[in-house]
């Protein structure tokens, strides 16, 4: 992962990385954090029995824990465990990762059910519960992921102003899935400053409806 380059002083200094005082409020706000508390608490007491019989599934079709854990960025710069049901016979956390594609072999069929649903990102209710996301907020990306683009993308590194999110206004305006460019990448990260730029705790409860409305079964998720 790149750090942010020729920052302006305004910056405050977060161990190795550099937060703008203006922009602090979307990490550190704590009615967001309530929000953020109940949210994933009362998400994974009601999800539960659904929680439940997904890891069940995935320890009847293959062996092997059914939680899948890779370190991602999270909030300046700080690496994570981020948790996801395992969905592919592989568990990639390295220098290179390799994005999921349509059909991709590496897909059991369990998995591309609830890749399908989205179903596989839900264990991150923990990882909310943790303090290490928060329910909205820019998507959090494999370290791998954060060297490269980080290289390529002016601004990749700004995303890291915020705690990630579960979701995020990238991926409720259709900017989800893999990015086969870095084009696509570069757009992503625009939708991720402009929430940034623009937080509110208006933003963040339309973002989630507008998530539970189009999520199950988007056309990019594979």
């Amino acid at each position: 992962m790149t750090m942010p380059r020729d920052l302006p002083e305004t910056w405050m200094d977060e161990g190795s990385f550099a937060i703008e005082p203006g922009i602090r409020r979307v990490a550190a706000d704590p009615l967001k954090r309530t929000i953020d508390i109940l949210g994933a608490g009362i998400g994974l007491l009601l999800l539960s029995p659904l929680l439940l019989t997904v890891a069940l599934l995935i320890v009847l079709e293959s062996r092997g824990w059914p939680v899948f854990c890779q370190r991602r960025t999270g909030y300046a710069g700080r690496s994570f465990v981020i948790y996801k049901f395992r969905s592919m016979r592989v568990c990639e956390d390295g220098p290179t990762i390799v994005q999921a594609v349509r059909d991709d072999d590496r897909i059991t069929v369990v998995g591309r059910i609830i890749r399908r649903t989205s179903i596989d990102e839900l264990p991150q209710l923990l990882n909310v519960l943790k303090g290490e996301m928060s329910l909205v907020g820019p998507r959090p990306h494999a370290l791998a992921h954060d060297s490269y683009y980080g290289e390529l993308v002016p601004g990749y590194d700004r995303r890291f102003m915020t705690k990630p999110g579960l979701t995020g206004l990238a991926q409720v305006c259709g900017l989800r899935g893999r990015t086969e460019d870095v084009a696509d990448m570069a757009a992503r990260i625009e939708k991720d400053l402009e929430y940034i730029e623009n937080w509110s705790l208006l933003l963040d409860i339309k973002i989630l409806l507008r998530t539970l409305l189009i999520f199950a079964f988007h056309p990019a998720a594979y």
